[in-house]
């Protein structure tokens, strides 16, 4: 019996990296690129020599996080847009779409071109959800330049991008839907949110059953300098719901949770029988180094409520999504994942009952 094990995308940028981005003020600056592709090799090479079966690139280059980085630099944006706030007291935002059309500036399967090319081992793609960058439509609306025609743009631009890097042999691609716990602390109704999963189900929809099992869903309370913007909500608000998005894989966060049989419950009670649950065994934003018993555990407890053949680890969250924070090093974020990669082969001798 094997369990299968993924990251969920971000890596920690080198020192160097980050201190270079900030002294050229711009993180598109070509003298950069050397040091993008060197953070890039080393990211690759250390994620490899965790024992990892499935890498990503560290999102090394995706252009200050994980959430913007196809519409960074947009000509037709403001600065003043959607804001996130997080538990410790500080905030990001997303741009704001000022004029039609609405295009990406940059589409993920580049940095997949770019991973691929020092990779020995399978390689996966995490990308933005269309519900995210609906956030950057401005509730006043835009003059010429309707929501139903933005919509009908965002969705084509994310099946685009999505489809390139399933045709370039992405191991999975990921859809990163970090906002749908945010989205019920929003809006306590749930309008929000079930708004977010009908969206996301019309670019699912797009794809054939085939395609689907190679596209995955990512939810967490958000991971930004050792804090969260959504960890408060309750996950009994967010999972049935989730598990009605048409994808067959989740990436849960779960280490992080204070009660883990009782979200073990909820999963169990929700998740259908083609939908492989990838629970989270490692925290980014916790300091403290899990060891592969407390992961082997934490999945033991996991097949108590998941059959085993819908089971998969990962972790809760990526390490350092956005490119300046430093609050985690490199070398614990691949401490944890190699953590996670042994205690996943503990669970699965046990199981197995080698």
């Amino acid at each position: 019996m094997s369990i299968p094990t993924e990251p969920i995308g971000s890596i920690p940028r080198p020192p160097r990296l980050i201190e270079a981005i900030a002294a050229a003020g711009n993180h598109t600056d070509p003298g950069l690129d050397p040091l993008y592709e060197d953070a890039i090799a080393d990211t690759i090479a250390r994620f490899e020599a965790t024992g990892s079966p499935v890498i990503t690139d560290g999102e090394q280059r995706k252009y200050h996080n994980f959430w913007t980085y196809c519409v960074d630099g947009l000509g037709n944006t403001a600065p003043d847009g959607f804001r996130i706030p997080f538990a410790a007291g500080h905030t990001r935002h997303m741009p704001r779409l000022t004029s039609g059309p609405f295009r990406y500036k940059v589409s993920a399967d580049r940095f997949l071109d770019v991973a691929q090319r020092y990779a020995h081992v399978p390689v996966k793609q995490a990308v933005i959800s269309p519900s995210a960058l609906s956030l950057m439509y401005p509730a006043q609306g835009i003059p010429g330049y309707t929501r139903e025609e933005f919509i009908d743009d965002l969705l084509r631009e994310h099946e685009t991008e999505v489809r390139a890097c399933l045709s370039k042999g992405a191991h999975k691609v990921q859809i990163d839907f970090t906002e749908a716990r945010l989205a019920i602390k929003l809006d306590p109704t749930g309008h929000l949110l079930n708004s977010f999963i009908d969206l996301n189900n019309l670019a699912l929809s797009r794809f054939s059953a085939e395609e689907r099992r190679r596209i995955g869903i990512h939810t967490c309370p958000g991971g930004d300098r050792d804090s969260t913007h959504s960890s408060d909500v309750n996950y009994a608000e967010l999972l049935p719901s989730l598990f009605e998005l048409r994808a067959k894989n989740f990436y849960i966060a779960l280490a992080g949770e204070p009660d883990r049989p009782g979200v073990l419950k909820i999963i169990r009670k929700h998740m259908k029988s083609d939908q492989r649950i990838f629970v989270g065994v490692v925290a980014p934003i916790d300091p403290q180094l899990e060891t592969a018993e407390q992961v082997c555990g934490r999945i033991l407890q996991a097949a108590e409520y998941i059959p085993v053949e819908q089971l998969g680890t990962t972790d809760d969250c990526g390490f350092s999504p956005f490119s300046d924070d430093t609050s985690t090093s490199r070398d614990t974020a691949f401490a944890k994942i190699r953590s996670r990669v042994l205690g996943t082969q503990l669970a699965a001798d046990r199981i197995a009952g080698r």
